[in-house]
Order: C-alpha cells, then structure tokens, then sequence
C-alpha cells in the first residue's frame, strides 16, 4: 500500500468516526420551554397552511379534501395561539 493510499484509508476512517460517532454531551443540550414548543408548531402548521394552499393552486387536491385539511390545520393553529395566550397571561 502506497503513502498516499494509507493517507486517504487513515483520512476516511477518520472521517467516518466524526460523522457517526455518537453525541456524548447531552447536559449542554437547551431545554426546551412549553411556549417555544408552542412557537415551533405553530410555524411548523403556518408553513403546512402555505404549502397545502399552494398544491390545492396547484391541482393536487380536490377542493373537498383541501377545504377539510385546512380546516384542520386552523383549528389547530387555533389551539396553539390560544395555550400561548394562556401562557402570556400567567
């Protein structure tokens, strides 16, 4: 094996043991609070509201199966803005 075939063998399995070794350190990880969950699912069920409009636009759906998606979708949306309201009061 040649010098630079011993180098490229050293640098992927080193580069393998980066990649997949596991993360160790899980106290350094941010607690999540109950209103920054809130936060992140109620961008997460906006951006499903944009999506879904765009691909009924688009012909994927039947106006049926849109109109009961979305509907869904916002009363969810409606859930979350209103634990977040509760929430800030407290």
């Amino acid at each position: 094996m040649t010098t630079g075939a011993l180098a490229a063998l050293l640098f992927a399995v080193a580069l393998f043991l980066y990649v997949f070794a596991p993360v160790r350190d899980f106290a350094r990880g941010k607690t999540k609070s109950r209103a920054d969950y809130l936060r992140e699912r109620k961008d997460v069920v906006y951006e499903n509201l944009r999506d879904l409009t765009f691909e009924f636009k688009a012909g994927k759906f039947p106006e049926a199966d849109y109109l009961a998606m979305r509907d869904s979708l916002e009363a969810e949306a409606a859930t979350i803005i209103a634990e977040m309201e509760n929430l800030e009061r407290v």
